[in-house]
């Protein structure tokens, strides 16, 4: 299983918050951190802020903070939410699947039930137990 960059980027933006979490961050200041594209990281934050994962606040002394608390946050809940519009392989997107296999496929059930026990894997930890915090804050 590989995941996108977009769902990397969004793990490490939560477990650096998740650190500090009674600290805004903005996009320039993390993608600063990560060496990363500022755009590119504000978008991610977009996206976490749409799931209810982020609260953001525009403007001086604005930034993102964690919306819930850690360890309310479960880290499939994170990877299904960034991966929404990603699929583990073809015949899993219903509208653009021109697999020739899928009507006699015995291999996307095992692959299903492989996708839905990694989500429970990571499920069974909280971003409290992931939080990154830097040794020079």
């Amino acid at each position: 299983m590989r995941l996108t960059s977009f769902t990397d980027y969004g793990l490490r933006v939560l477990m650096r918050m998740a650190g500090t979490p009674d600290r805004a961050f903005t996009a320039a200041d993390l993608a600063a951190e990560f060496r990363i594209s500022r755009n590119h990281l504000a978008k991610v934050i977009s996206a976490l802020a749409a799931a209810g994962l982020l609260e953001t606040r525009r403007g001086g002394g604005g930034g993102a903070m964690l919306a819930r608390a850690p360890e309310d946050i479960r880290l499939g809940d994170v990877v299904v939410a960034l991966e929404a519009d990603q699929s583990l392989v073809e015949c899993f997107a219903s509208g653009t699947n021109t697999c020739t296999l899928t009507p006699q496929c015995r291999l996307k059930a095992r692959l299903a039930h492989a996708e839905a026990a990694f989500v429970t894997d990571l499920n069974l930890s909280t971003l409290a137990d992931c939080a990154y915090r830097p040794e020079s804050v």
